[in-house]
């Protein structure tokens, strides 16, 4: 691998990480990260996150070394302040910004004169305007923002604090669409290294480079997402080449080594027909037929060692083409009729008992297979909207009417039980289906043989979704509605590039509340409806 052009503030040599059990997450990974934006993808559960805690230093990695040249500031995916928290603590910042208050006010010591950083108070107002909360009360409760709030909050502090590089995990997770704009453009200000684990494309666009973890260690890409997407296709398309060779080489190989034995098989009857015609002495016939023998046993060594080679390329090639390999899954017709009224909601509201309207004067009607986004910033109402349209609540004002059977995935997987199987959860949301049915449509969705006798409490967000698409979408009938939340929050990009293509191929109506936009160009999204807060 060439390193980054500018001095390495991060260096990995030969790193190896495993969990717990000695499961090995990743390997004879060699990276050097300077001052530059580095995107790191890989699929859910290769240990990205444990690569960032190896990077900073709060986890240790089970082989190699880690120098660090450099200071690390780092974003967490969860932000949950502790009790009594303000905003300036979720921030870092609480002490450095009570020692310029304490001098302000005439009560600083001369260790807080010489401990002072005279600009942070500048660089933390251009931080928060560079995410959307200028203005914003330092000394507020940090429980009383939003999740949303929480990140930009906390990579304003860490931008104010200028370290070398900074590590965010998932920074545009759980942000609306002008959340995620704002932070994607504070990183592109960024003038330090920063290393952004996200499936978040728009995000990964803004980046230097791509680094791809795998088990086997890394892969970088130079440039941004479109470039490394551009590259995996063509690497894909090499192997799918070199496996097609590979089965090719195996079968001329086999056919060589059938040929060869036949001709040694020939041969040796021929001597022996020789020999019992022939008057020479014995001993001379036996070193004529172990002469023959030798040279043909030669030739079946060789033919066997080729053969051997090519059944080794072959599976070369086939382990290649399986560390490629996306989901990849077709989904039964819904039968939906174009024509039908899927979902007729006319000015509807909802209140909870004695609270607020949480929506009001919503209005939506679907007929035959449309594909409908439901956007807005959030609060707006989204997740409320989409849960009247599955009739899981009634409206408080005006109508939902339901021409289909619906289906709901939401963020929280909810249609799962944390204490069954995912066999149980198939055959519990398919009833007609057999076991085999189950292990089947699992296994299309990557849950393969004892994976899918796993109980959806152990299962990390992306495999529960991903556990949820499987149960919904691959029964003998599935729904002619199909409401999805947020569907790509959790997944990586092999999965949300299946779970398009899937849906691509879906007939029936859809109504997704998403803020990826990348998703619903790919999905064939033709209306969006917009909701205010």
């Amino acid at each position: 691998m060439s390193a980054p052009s500018t001095p390495a503030f991060l260096t990995l040599d030969s790193v190896a990480a495993r969990t717990p059990d000695g499961r090995t997450l990743f390997e004879d990974l060699t990276l050097a990260l300077g001052r530059e934006r580095t995107g790191l993808v890989g699929r859910n559960g290769v240990g990205k996150t444990t690569l960032l805690r190896i990077l900073s230093g709060e986890a240790d990695p089970a082989e190699g070394a880690v120098a660090r040249t450099g200071s690390v500031g780092v974003l967490a995916q969860s932000l949950e302040p502790p009790p009594g928290a303000c905003v300036a603590d979720l921030m870092g910042l609480a002490e450095p910004l009570a020692r310029l208050s304490r001098i302000a006010g005439g009560e600083g010591d001369a260790e807080d004169l010489a401990e002072a950083d005279w600009t942070l108070e500048a660089r933390l107002e251009a931080a928060l305007a560079g995410v959307g909360l200028a203005g914003l009360d330092l000394q507020r409760p940090a429980a009383d923002l939003s999740g949303g709030q929480r990140t930009r909050a906390a990579l304003a502090g860490l931008i104010a604090r200028g370290p070398d590089v900074l590590l965010l995990d998932e920074p545009t997770n759980n942000l609306d669409a002008a959340g995620r704009a704002l932070v994607a453009e504070a990183l592109g200000a960024w003038s330090g290294g920063a290393v952004v684990v996200s499936h978040d494309r728009a995000l990964l666009r803004r980046m230097d480079r791509i680094v791809e973890l795998t088990s086997l260690g890394a892969r970088i890409y130079g440039g941004g997402y479109d470039l490394y997407a551009e590259r995996k296709a063509a690497e894909e398309a090499a192997a799918a080449r070199d496996l097609a060779e590979a089965e090719r080489a195996v079968a001329r190989a086999s056919r060589e080594a059938q040929a060869a034995t036949e001709r040694q098989a020939r041969r040796g009857a021929a001597g022996r027909r020789f020999a019992a015609r022939r008057s020479e002495p014995k001993i001379l016939l036996g070193r004529q037929a172990e002469r023959a023998e030798n040279s043909g046993g030669r030739g079946d060594r060789l033919a066997e060692r080729q053969k051997a080679e090519a059944v080794a390329q072959l599976a070369e090639a086939g382990a290649r083409v399986e560390r490629l390999r996306t989901l990849a899954f077709d989904l039964p017709p819904s039968g939906l009729a174009a024509g039908k009224t899927v979902l007729v909601i006319e000015d509807a509201g909802f209140a909870y008992a004695g609270g607020p309207p949480v929506l009001s004067g919503f209005s939506l009607r679907i007929t035959g297979p449309e594909r409908i986004a439901l956007q807005g910033p959030n609060g707006a109402g989204k997740t409320t909207a989409i849960r009247l349209a599955a009739g899981e609540l009634s409206p408080t004002v005006g109508a939902v009417r339901l021409g289909v059977r619906p289906a709901l995935v939401d963020q929280q997987t909810a249609i799962l039980k944390t204490d069954e199987t995912l066999i149980e959860a198939y055959r519990r949301l398919n009833p007609a289906a057999t076991i085999n049915d189950a292990h089947a449509a699992l296994a299309r969705f990557l849950f393969r043989n004892r994976d899918a006798g796993k109980r959806v409490g152990a299962l990390s967000g992306g495999e529960r979704l991903r556990a949820a698409l499987a149960c919904v979408l691959a029964g003998e009938a599935p729904p002619q509605l199909l409401i999805l939340d947020e569907p790509t929050n959790h997944l990586d990009l092999d999965s949300i590039a299946a779970v398009e293509a899937a849906l691509r191929g879906y007939d029936g109506a859809l109504l997704v509340a998403s803020h990826d936009p990348d998703f619903l160009a790919e999905i064939g999204v033709a209306r969006t409806v917009s909701l205010r807060s």
